[in-house]
């Protein structure tokens, strides 16, 4: 089930430009307007990437003054039983919903590492389009690659920290497909979370709580505050009800195991604050 999906990455500095043309300068655009500009630009340019098992379509888009890529997905696949090699899945779900509820869902916990993602029509179907990503450094295979001396990049604590951020995340919508390609980091050393159209299945149990070993303390207080009336609100047409009481009951699981973790270890060795990034 692994695919390596080179997409996107939010981010609040956009390119300025004529119509078509070469990027010639930045500002920085409020999240208001960057989902009006997802939702509404014209497509300019576009071309199937052979990424993934769904292949998306790499997009440019431009309002007449702005231009910038995103990816367009419209897979939207459900089977009773999935099987892929020795691996198989009941009640399999890919779709295109599960990117709009990842940025949503990161909204209301306080990430901004998730993609930018908005629902539109792209040729008559239902699609999510997302944020292209900028600056990408390389994915966690070509992290991994760089070897022990340096994979840890230039601050191997907020490294590590961005990791933990992951794990926590990747629980919380029960994503079944963090592959490497998956995992991208900037040239800043920030980590980006990228591709949960196979995310937010129903099992309510954590996948691997032995990894859970520290969680940032920002994140932990949005969780608690997370209520079924929220989530509803957010998730208009991105998440049935059974899916948003399956993410709050991977919540309280999370929280529960936290808790369990600081009643043991104390605050000091389960909380962190992820410090901002610093010039390189």
């Amino acid at each position: 089930m692994a695919r390596i999906s080179r997409i996107l990455v939010v981010g609040l500095i956009v390119v300025l430009a004529p119509r078509a043309a070469a990027p010639q300068s930045a500002v920085s655009l409020t999240r208001e307007q960057m989902e009006a500009f997802l939702a509404t630009a014209e497509i300019i340019r576009e071309r199937t990437t052979s990424d993934g098992v769904t292949r998306p379509i790499r997009a440019t888009l431009s309002n007449g003054v702005l231009t910038h890529g995103a990816q367009f997905q419209t897979v939207d696949e459900a089977k009773a039983l999935f099987s892929a090699g020795k691996a198989s899945e009941i009640d399999f779900k890919d779709t295109y919903r599960y990117n709009i509820a990842g940025y949503r869902l990161a909204l209301l916990v306080g990430l901004d590492t998730v993609p930018m993602s908005v629902e539109r029509r792209y040729k008559g179907k239902s699609a999510a389009v997302t944020w292209w990503i900028d600056d990408v450094m390389f994915d966690e295979s070509g992290r991994i690659k760089l070897g022990d001396a340096a994979m840890m990049g230039p601050d191997p604590q907020r490294t590590q920290r961005q990791i933990h951020i992951m794990r926590v995340w990747d629980e919380l919508i029960q994503n079944r497909d963090r592959n490497r390609g998956n995992v991208l980091w900037t040239k800043d050393w920030t980590l980006w979370l990228i591709d949960h159209t196979r995310a937010f299945r129903s099992n309510t149990s954590l996948l691997k709580p032995e990894e859970l070993i520290r969680i940032e303390r920002t994140l932990f207080d949005k969780l608690k505050q997370l209520t079924e009336q929220s989530m509803t609100q957010a998730m208009k047409g991105a998440l049935t009800r059974p899916e948003i009481r399956s993410v709050l009951r991977r919540r309280d699981a999370i929280v529960q195991h936290f808790e369990k973790l600081l009643a043991g270890r104390g605050e000091g060795a389960v909380f962190f604050t992820l410090s901002p990034v610093t010039a390189q």
